[in-house]
């Protein structure tokens, strides 16, 4: 791989902001029978110039052939058009009807957003073909979701003009906002008005995702001022937002239940003493339906047409009893969130590895996933909701902008499609707070849950690559395929997914044994930037098994993770190997083999983060080791093998390094910001350095 030029601190955003106008024509794409060529004669009008999500379209298209395809239409009025229109469909999901021939293309909505997801569904007929031509003829397109939301790809809470656009062109129809408050959000002061009127000028919906508290039980005495003055008085002052978003671990409440306890209680204990109690909002206790309906009520009278969401993830771990009898008794009023993955069963040589938290390993749905939405058809609750990360990011690796793996993506999209037809699950949370950025997803996804499916998918998805990739296109099928099927091998843990995976290669190797003159406990503080939010808890340092009752305990699992991570590693540089072979045949003046040489360092800097995940794994075992020898022979063996993979960790921290600085969005998450990029990197060459004073100054105490 050659050396890329090195990229500024969020120079990322500038390539987002263009992604959807970068030119895209290919010279050797021509016009095939059955297809009508649109060039410099004709123009794009509109019916109703006054409709603001029209004119959207209109200047959306205008720019869309000028700048991507090169071939700016008149508008002169003479010759063929492409009429933007809509009906008047109020309250129908957005649909669109196409009429293409010679004479012109009618491009038809049944209602504004139809129109305007039309258009931008033309661009993506043409952006594929690598010219400006379309099929000839009469169809249609209508996503097949209601809704599909995602939080910023740009920063956390961080909506401009520019993001807005490309949320609309990767096909979500709705953003999440996370509300601490009236024109409060994690970033402080914010005009969430001005936002909900922005969004809707390019047709999306605000969904204010509740970080606000209401420390009252639904029978309390004054118990609907205290729901109005929360939630009521934030719905008078955003009546046109879609929806409330909710989840339990942000609505602790004083629960009369006497299986549950406040979760401060639980962490701080009586006496010093922890309780082994459910903290409230961590278990379908008995009196969360009538806290959930009063909240319902209180929003509903300020705005009656908004959604309320409830998603059961904290509790998707409990017994299926407790949880179809929450469902029972939840609020028609409220409709239901449930996540695809988490909790996921998984037995490896006859170990328990359950999946902790958000992961494509799961392409086929949890346990949890099913028991509850089946529960929740039984119990007649409609509108439900699915946390499916489609925007192809997980906790897997926690600061790249995707996971490259687009087979398994796939079969999760396929799979909830079926979900979609069966039980009407129809809204999608697509990200969480770890964003999204344009990747190979977004064609998946919208391919997919449409009425314009291709038959052959893995078709599609090479036509994607040659799209992207060019003439190495093959190859990264080939990558894509290894690199899906190496997920088969990885299952994230707790300590994993708060440490390594987190933050990559940047994850300190902290040596065990406490030197120390003054007591202190060993710790180290991750260096989070000032913009980071409220990121303490995401990162622990001190690398040890974190124990759940349903899965083995770690002295039993990290063998088995360790042969599988070592299987993973391999896939994973079989991928890379592929593209580094493609790339090296590449044409310089090819404009794709920049997204290929992205594509490699992506793949590259995630192989880094398996090699780092690996390290610590056998760097603690060998610390423990090390701690538990009784003789100095045995104890110096034990850090030379401490030393080694110190000096194995230090290499690919400065292999990663480059790559880091060559791409500015690997090594960043918007709500952590940067953790593993060049500063941070360096940042862990030093944590290395003290290690191995320490390790070279506890080999002299051992010689004493």
């Amino acid at each position: 791989m050659r050396t890329m030029k090195k990229e500024t601190s969020y120079g990322f955003r500038a390539r987002m902001r263009e992604y959807y106008f970068r030119p895209c024509r290919v010279p050797e794409a021509v016009l095939r029978p059955g297809e009508v060529e649109i060039d410099s004669k004709w123009s794009v009008k509109t019916a109703d110039p006054a409709e603001l999500l029209l004119a959207r379209a209109l200047a959306d298209l205008s720019r869309f052939f000028k700048t991507a395809l090169g071939c700016p239409l008149s508008g002169a009025g003479e010759g063929p058009a492409i009429l933007i229109s809509a009906g008047n469909a109020v309250g129908e999901r957005p649909s669109c009807r196409f009429d293409v021939s010679e004479k012109g293309v009618a491009v038809t909505g049944n209602n504004p957003r139809g129109a305007l997801y039309g258009v931008i569904h033309l661009e993506d007929l043409m952006r594929l073909r690598g010219g400006p031509f379309l099929p000839a003829g009469s169809f249609t397109y209508t996503p097949l979701a209601r809704m599909r939301s995602t939080h910023s790809g740009s920063g956390l809470d961080d909506f401009p003009d520019w993001q807005l656009e490309c949320i609309l062109h990767a096909g979500f129809t709705a953003i999440d906002l996370f509300v601490k408050g009236i024109d409060e959000t994690t970033q402080g002061h914010y005009d969430i008005g001005d936002l909900i009127d922005r969004a809707a000028g390019y047709g999306l919906d605000v969904v204010l995702y509740n970080y606000q508290t209401c420390y009252v039980h639904p029978e309390d005495e004054g118990a609907d001022a205290a729901f109005d003055r929360v939630f009521g008085s934030l719905f008078r002052a955003y009546p046109r937002a879609a929806a409330l978003s909710l989840c339990g671990e942000s609505l602790e409440f004083p629960s009369r239940d006497e299986t549950t306890i406040k979760k401060s209680e639980v962490e701080e204990g009586s006496e010093g003493l922890q309780d082994t109690k459910q903290p409230t909002g961590y278990f379908p206790n008995s009196d969360y339906p009538a806290y959930l309906a009063k909240l319902s009520d209180a929003v509903h009278r300020a705005a009656p047409n908004a959604e309320v969401i409830f998603s059961t993830y904290n509790w998707g771990w409990a017994p299926l009893e407790p949880r179809k009898k929450f469902l029972r008794s939840m609020p028609k009023s409220v409709s239901l969130q449930v996540t695809y993955d988490i909790f996921k069963s998984n037995r490896t040589e006859g170990l328990s590895r359950p999946l902790m938290d958000y992961s494509i390993f799961a392409s086929e749905p949890g346990e949890y996933f099913e028991t509850e939405v089946k529960a929740a058809a039984e119990a007649g609750i409609k509108n439900i909701r699915v946390t499916s990360n489609l925007a192809g990011t997980t906790w897997d690796f926690g600061c790249v902008p995707y996971a490259p793996v687009p087979f398994r993506w796939l079969k999760r999209m396929r799979i909830l499609k079926e979900y979609l037809l069966k039980y009407d699950v129809n809204s999608f949370y697509d990200s969480h707070h770890f964003g999204w950025f344009p990747n190979v997803c977004d064609d998946l996804v919208r391919a997919v849950f449409s009425d314009r499916e291709p038959e052959d998918m893995e078709a599609f998805l090479h036509d994607v690559a040659v799209r992207d990739y060019g003439r190495a296109a093959d190859a990264v099928m080939g990558a894509w395929k290894i690199w899906s099927d190496a997920m088969d091998h990885y299952v994230g843990s707790n300590e994993d997914q708060y440490g390594p995976w987190r933050v990559g290669p940047a994850y300190p190797f902290v040596f065990h044994p406490t030197i120390s003159r003054t007591m202190d406990e060993k710790y180290v503080r991750f260096p989070f930037t000032d913009r980071a939010y409220n990121c303490n808890c995401m990162v622990k340092t001190m690398y040890a098994p974190f124990e759940n009752d349903a899965q083995s305990p770690g002295p039993l699992r990290q063998p088995v993770e360790l042969r599988e991570l070592e299987i993973m590693l391999g896939m994973w540089e079989q991928g890379t190997h592929l593209l580094e072979k493609a790339l090296a045949a590449f044409p310089e003046a090819d404009p794709r083999r920049e997204e290929l040489e992205r594509l490699l360092g992506l793949g590259l800097f995630i192989r880094n983060m398996i090699r780092t995940t690996t390290g610590i794994k056998r760097w603690r075992a060998a610390n423990l080791q090390l701690q538990c020898c009784s003789d100095r022979e045995g104890m110096e063996k034990k850090l030379d093998e401490i030393s080694a993979l110190l000096e194995a960790e230090r290499q690919n921290v400065l292999e990663t390094i480059p790559l880091a600085e060559a791409d500015s969005r690997l090594g960043w998450e918007p709500r952590m910001d940067y953790v593993c990029d060049g500063a941070h990197l360096k940042w862990k060459l030093r944590q290395l350095a003290i290690a191995e004073e320490e390790i070279n100054a506890y080999r002299k105490m051992i010689r004493l």
